[in-house]
């Protein structure tokens, strides 16, 4: 089968992999649709992120949908023909972690198309991919295969809300409205937000916000002090979700957050200084957000329902084998928000 291989920065391929073997109790997914994300895009512009890099080549990807073609035979509650989203999260189930209930800080974690490890977890950009039971969701017939694979991004927008605490009647400020910051406008807005406001500093991503259920986007390139407005009497937010990853989005917003608001950081962007003395003082509850577990179930259910729209959010779909094309569209902000690859 072809596969979406990623040799150095900017040297993407499509090249014949090998089909794994089905065993008992898997089941072999003909992949339909996959999104490209931050990390794929970080693989293929800088060959990695942080400290992580190629050191071989790796087939790319983690958020995909398709259909079954057939299943172990030991296998139930599957058949040939069901459409799923598959969870790229291979927990061990073992560890200290996954027994307490934390499966997403696994010590022996396989996450498709991840060079944390060495060899590498090979991705989902493929044709066929042979998963494990607990990787696979249904998905029902009103649910398209491209919006069935933002339920990965879905679930780390989910995740992150879930770490906030209750939402019901909560003012919230959301900074860095790409794919992610947008997902986590409509977790928010599902979980009872009274008030969204979104931040950043690009056009595109901010109409899209207000697509999704943001009550104001802030394009805080052309208003740099457009949160001056929320920082009487110590502030006005309850909760911020920083998407961003970045130190002035972050810090930028202490002002507008009220005494013993709660900052949810999901955005990666390298190192940040903090002002400790503003933490202190206005008793800033700092949480970080990681991946998912139990959440991708739950996206899939809410895009089951129609209790969530991700279509706002989807760009464009181009084929697997035009991926240089594809991946210079996601990375172009003023224009793409997620665009999918199809391996139809």
């Amino acid at each position: 089968m072809e596969a979406l291989v990623i040799h150095a920065p900017g040297d993407l391929r499509v090249e014949q992999v090998p089909t794994p073997e089905l065993g008992s109790d898997q089941l072999q997914v003909r992949v339909r649709c996959g999104g490209i994300c931050g990390s794929d895009l970080h693989y293929y512009r800088h060959g990695g992120f942080g400290t992580v890099r190629i050191q071989e080549p790796m087939v790319l990807g983690h958020e995909v949908a398709g259909i079954i073609e057939a299943v172990g035979s030991a296998v139930s509650g599957f058949a040939a023909g069901d459409r799923i989203a598959v969870s790229p999260s291979r927990p061990c189930g073992l560890c200290r972690f996954c027994q307490q209930g934390l499966q997403n800080h696994c010590l022996d974690m396989r996450y498709y198309g991840s060079a944390m490890r060495n060899p590498h977890v090979q991705g989902a950009f493929r044709q066929q991919l042979v998963v494990e039971t607990h990787q696979a969701h249904k998905l029902a017939d009103r649910v398209s295969d491209g919006e069935g694979s933002m339920a990965e991004p879905l679930s780390v927008a989910l995740h992150a809300v879930r770490r906030a605490g209750p939402l019901l009647g909560k003012r919230v400020l959301v900074t860095g409205c790409g794919p992610i910051g947008a997902l986590v406008v409509i977790a928010a807005r599902r979980a009872g937000a009274a008030e969204i406001v979104a931040t950043d500093v690009t056009p595109h991503p901010l109409r899209k916000v207000l697509q999704v259920g943001a009550d104001a986007a802030v394009n805080m390139a052309e208003q740099p002090d457009a949160l001056d407005r929320y920082t009487a009497d110590k502030g006005y937010f309850d909760v911020l979700f920083e998407a961003s990853g970045n130190e002035r989005a972050l810090t930028g917003a202490f002002n507008a957050l009220r005494p013993r608001g709660i900052i949810v950081q999901l955005g990666l962007g390298g190192e940040m200084k903090l002002p400790i003395n503003t933490i202190v003082a206005k008793e800033f509850d700092l949480r970080g957000a990681f991946r998912f577990h139990e959440e991708f179930g739950v996206a899939v259910e809410l895009l089951n329902k129609g209790l969530v729209d991700v279509k706002p959010l989807i760009s464009a779909t181009l084929s697997y084998r035009d991926s240089a094309r594809a991946f210079a569209l996601a990375g172009d902000r003023t224009q793409a928000m997620k665009v999918l690859l199809s391996f139809d």
